[in-house]
């Protein structure tokens, strides 16, 4: 399908005057009481009286992708994915299990034993990835439609920010293919000694709904440059995005059974991929409590190597020099992005108690502003959770906030009547012994805290079995320089967050995970180091 303009992609599910009108009005907003304070905080009703967009794009593929081919799953299942904006079926996609598993892990096999993929010269791989990334460039409207319709983000989110950075993660990686290789090392003794750098064979990837194309170029981009064949397993929320792109990467010239994609549940299409005996690498992102799992099968069966980005409970530390305004704004966009379905997300608010009543008001009156509705309007800025589990999860943590004590000081209930909408949520007075201090929430609920003094928030913010990712807000050198070497996590944002370029790596400590994506680091989990011993004979030097 040709790109085409917004305008042309998007149109109203009910053309009525109503629903006309409301069109224009984008910021209105109505008064919620949150639960037992008596509190009036004011949100976008948009997702509430609003009849919702529909995107009129047409879903051309909902079979497994096995061998180049779209093909419906051996049991002839199928099962819905659903449009979180009002819990409506979009589209029945084949469920894939073991025995698609196998059929998928089987031709990826012969792609990397028989086809050219392998043996093709790097450089021309890196012009088949090339090819793809200015298709996915073309094609950008169509593919922020799918996400924005099957994940419930914002459209200008998905369109602006997150398909452009699919397109620089392929070229970064498409760059990479034809400049991996191995040192000669000097050893001790008349040898000669190379290393080689070999991709491992067959790749299992499994990639989470929250940012599904997003992390389907972190994996999808360095296995293939390295010279890798790949069976994909989609999130059961998000199937269609991948499987758009993936017809995109064939018409590029991807070879057959280079690229697979099964569609289906953890329990059986992601355990047989994990489990699978023939496929030799994996790598997955999603909570911590599955990767234990995935991490278990892949022992128990091959002992296959596997990269895990995991589950967080990031601290975001403002110091007392901050600037507040600053600060209140950038804690906002750290937490309440992508509807908080972030798993770098700064979850826990630290701040210094000299700062802090200026930093409540302040976050509160700004977590009043936020405008949430239908994503795929102009200037929303959250759209609805991705399901009615997430939805319900969201609003438990909320319920024990209160019960354990908490202050709520904005939001705090379901928004409008229909989807699976949040209103913007603020806790002060949170302590660390509380629920929504401690486990991951991945909603929009914003958890404020006081500290006193740099070791009190060293010790707090590590006090936690995650490593994810930190964020530090402070105007002294010697600050950050105490903090960015005293927090044990993957990755810390001094003065800004959540900043995510295909060159910086990203990855966990502690039970956040462990290896890296993105960057060079990212290559490495897609590589196996060979050692090649030549005996010399007589050399004129060592």
């Amino acid at each position: 399908m040709a790109a085409r303009r917004l305008s042309s992609l998007l149109s109203l599910s009910a053309a009525s005057s109503a629903a006309a009108a409301t069109r224009t009005s984008l910021y209105s907003f109505g008064q919620f009481s949150s639960w037992g304070r008596g509190i009036s905080s004011s949100f976008s009703t948009s997702a509430a009286t609003d009849d919702p967009i529909s995107p009129s794009i047409q879903i051309d593929h909902t079979q497994l992708l096995i061998n180049g081919k779209f093909v419906e799953a051996v049991s002839g299942k199928t099962f819905p994915t659903l449009d979180p904006r009002t819990g409506d079926v979009i589209a029945q996609i084949a469920e894939g299990d073991a025995e698609d598993v196998n059929r998928a892990v089987a031709a990826a096999r012969r792609a990397f034993d028989e086809g050219p993929w392998p043996k093709m010269t790097a450089y021309e791989r890196s012009r088949i990835m090339l090819r793809f990334a200015d298709l996915l460039e073309k094609h950008t409207e169509e593919i922020a439609a799918l996400e924005t319709w099957d994940n419930g983000k914002p459209y200008e989110q998905a369109a602006n920010t997150e398909i452009p950075m699919v397109v620089r993660m392929f070229r970064y990686y498409a760059g990479w293919a034809d400049k991996i290789h191995g040192l000669t090392v000097p050893a001790d003794g008349q040898h000669h000694v190379q290393t080689l750098h070999e991709p491992y064979g067959v790749t299992g990837l499994i990639i989470p709904w929250n940012f599904p194309l997003l992390l389907y170029s972190w994996k999808v981009g360095p296995a293939l440059a390295c010279g890798n064949t790949v069976v994909l397993k989609t999130a059961e929320q998000t199937p269609l995005s991948a499987l758009y792109v993936s017809k995109l990467f064939h018409e590029a010239g991807l070879p057959p059974g280079v690229l697979n994609v099964v569609s289906g549940f953890g329990p059986t299409a992601g355990a047989a991929l994990s489990s699978h005996m023939d496929v030799n690498k994996l790598s997955f992102t999603g909570s911590t409590a599955t990767g234990k799992t995935v991490l278990e099968q892949a022992a128990k069966s091959n002992l296959k190597p596997v990269t895990l980005e995991l589950g967080g409970k990031s601290p975001f530390i403002v110091c007392k020099d901050a600037d507040v305004d600053k600060a209140v704004e950038l804690a906002h966009s750290a937490l309440f992005f992508n509807q908080g379905q972030t798993c770098a997300a700064g979850s826990r608010t630290l701040v210094h108690e000299s700062v802090y009543d200026e930093f409540v008001e302040k976050a509160k009156a700004r977590a009043q502003k936020r405008v949430v509705g239908d994503p795929f309007k102009k200037g929303i800025e959250q759209g609805p959770q991705i399901d009615k589990g997430q939805f319900q999860k969201i609003l438990k943590y909320i319920r024990s906030g209160i019960e354990s004590g908490a202050t709520l000081e904005s939001g705090g209930e379901q928004l409008g009547s229909k989807g699976y909408y949040i209103q913007p949520t603020v806790f002060s007075n949170v302590q660390d012994d509380m629920l929504i201090a401690k486990e991951e929430i991945f909603g929009p609920v914003q958890s404020i805290s006081k500290f006193k003094n740099l070791d009190d928030v060293i010790q707090r913010a590590n006090a936690t079995p995650y490593g994810l990712a930190a964020g530090v807000f402070t105007q002294n050198i010697d600050t950050v320089n105490t903090l960015t070497r005293a927090l044990r996590v993957g990755t810390v944002w001094i003065n800004c967050y959540d900043i995510i370029d295909a060159a910086i790596p990203f990855g966990g400590f502690k039970m956040s995970g462990h290896g890296r994506e993105k960057g060079i680091y990212g290559l490495s989990s897609y590589l196996q180091v060979k050692a090649v011993v030549t005996p010399l004979k007589d050399p004129a030097w060592l």
